[in-house]
């Protein structure tokens, strides 16, 4: 029986947004590569995890930026696989370093947001999401990451997401042909990043999978510098990054999971 991936460290990473933004397809296409056409609306939160390698030698190539949907049903190409056990050929410098990202989908229903707040804590990194086709849900993103940013910690690492890309070109194929729902320009997105000390403005379309792994990597890759800088005490859980114990049992796991034993329901 072949042995399961490891990691080198798990970071907690919350995808933050307006109901109906698409949170809960952006988790399912990084962690399963599908599409999901109609999904129950997110009550509290679910959870998903995906193992991806950060720092060199994958961040010095020119691997793929985004998901393509598999042909086979299976998860799709882009990143390349954890390793099954330590190298032991290799200097230290050369080897891969893999990163488990413990993804929360959290509800973006106003009903639930007293509840969602408390799953910020001991977050690392965020998504913060918001649709393409509905100014509404941009103009909320400041709500939500005021929110995040008093409850989280200080050096949370947040990309700002504007998905349903597929709708927001002349040949977006939901609704008339040709129709353009863009509300909400690139220009505009990425000028309130900067203004409001967000790391990267990405597009994303859950439905095609373009540049869903692009945005869960940037967060991934600056909480690895982060780590390699020693902002975080990988030995207190309130940091939002741990590395394994020495020998313990949490040390291996698969590099894909559903983590249904966290939460009932839960999408991925």
């Amino acid at each position: 029986m072949a042995s399961a991936p490891s990691w080198d460290f798990i970071a907690k990473l919350v995808c933050i947004g307006d109901s109906g933004c698409g949170k809960s397809s952006l988790t399912i296409r990084l962690c399963e590569g599908r599409f999901v056409t109609h999904h129950d609306v997110t009550i509290g939160v679910e959870f998903g995890s995906r193992i991806v390698p950060v720092g060199p030698p994958h961040s010095n190539s020119n691997a793929p930026s985004s998901i393509l949907p598999p042909s086979d049903g299976s998860i799709s190409a882009g990143l390349p696989e954890p390793r099954t056990k330590p190298s032991t050929n290799s200097p230290p410098a050369d080897t891969q370093k893999h990163m488990k990202l413990s993804l929360w989908d959290t509800a973006g229903q106003e009903t639930y947001k007293s509840v969602t707040r408390s799953y910020f804590r001991g977050a690392s990194g965020a998504l913060l999401v918001f649709d393409l086709s509905r100014k509404q849900t941009f103009q909320h993103a400041i709500d939500w990451l005021n929110d995040l940013r008093q409850i989280a910690e200080p050096d949370i690492v947040v990309v700002l997401v504007g998905n349903k890309a597929d709708l927001a070109k002349p040949e977006a194929v939901d609704g008339d042909a040709g129709e353009n729902k863009r509300e909400v320009t690139r220009e505009e997105a990425e000028e309130w990043a900067r203004r409001n000390g967000v790391l990267e403005y990405v597009e994303t379309s859950a439905k095609s999978g373009e540049n869903v792994e692009k945005a869960f990597m940037r967060v991934a890759e600056r909480i690895y510098e982060n780590i390699q800088a020693g902002k975080y005490d990988l030995n207190d859980r309130r940091s939002g990054v741990k590395a394994p114990s020495a020998g313990g049992a949490g040390s291996r796991l698969v590099g894909l999971t559903n983590d249904k034993s966290k939460a009932s329901g839960a999408c991925c």
